[in-house]
């Protein structure tokens, strides 16, 4: 994907700049310190991918936005998280607070890569795990699976008919594997389904299908609920939201 960098920090644009030379499928078109630069740079550059700040000179990162119009995708950066929800409402791939790392910086471009790449087919609809007893696979309905705990080698399929599914994976090989679109990692021990929360409260989700309440992780909580930026409806003044009740 061709991308671009605006901001009007030079030491912003270096560490982003480093970061695309590091991604195999990203490649820098271009870099600008101003909206109106941004603009020229667009008008004479194919480009997939934008990498904008927030706080800027003569015009801002989401007034840049509203004249961009969801041309093309846009990864926020900015030192401020209060400007997430104005920059959700703009449909932008990602929201990322400075000083960012490399690892925050590979899952928003992923995102991004994921929105261009052809959808999964409706075929895979179930997946295969090595169980505890050698040589044994078992099935696992996609649409059954409520949340997934990792213990140690193993993790622990939980699924909407009360069943505890032990097999020998890694957790985090695991999420590479599972479709995106339904599945979000909350904690280092958990993946969640998306559709069936029930109420995000605290630091804790609720699903349906059982009393347990999962925890959200430090680490991935800002992901998470950026994510979810979509689903929530909040008045004009964007009030800060309360528990989300329901989502769906």
């Amino acid at each position: 994907m061709n991308c671009i960098v605006v901001d009007d920090e030079a030491h912003a644009i270096e560490l982003l700049t480093l970061h695309i030379e590091q991604t195999p499928f990203l490649k820098l078109v271009g870099t600008a310190t101003n909206p109106a630069e941004a603009l020229q740079l667009l008008n004479s550059t194919e480009v997939d991918l934008i990498f904008l700040d927030i706080q800027m000179p003569g015009m801002s990162g989401i007034e840049l936005l509203k004249v961009l119009n969801d041309r093309y995708k846009v990864i926020l950066t900015t030192a401020f998280r209060e400007y997430a929800l104005d920059g959700f409402d703009h449909h932008v791939v990602d929201y990322l607070l400075k000083p960012i790392f490399f690892p925050r910086f590979l899952m928003a471009v992923q995102r991004a890569q994921e929105t261009t790449s052809a959808p999964k087919t409706e075929t895979e609809d179930f997946i295969l795990v090595k169980t505890e007893y050698k040589g044994k696979l078992l099935k696992i309905k996609i649409n059954d699976i409520i949340y997934i705990e990792g213990k140690g080698k193993y993790v622990c399929f939980h699924t909407k008919d009360g069943e505890q599914i032990m097999a020998l994976l890694n957790i985090g090989g695991l999420e590479e594997k599972l479709p995106t679109d339904r599945f979000k990692r909350i904690h280092k021990s958990f993946i969640i389904a998306v559709p069936f929360i029930i109420m995000i409260q605290g630091n804790t989700v609720q699903l349906e299908f059982t009393k347990n309440q999962i925890p959200i992780g430090q680490t991935y909580r800002d992901t998470f609920m950026a994510q979810m930026m979509d689903k929530v409806l909040t008045n004009k003044g964007r009030e800060e939201p309360g528990p989300i009740d329901p989502i769906r």
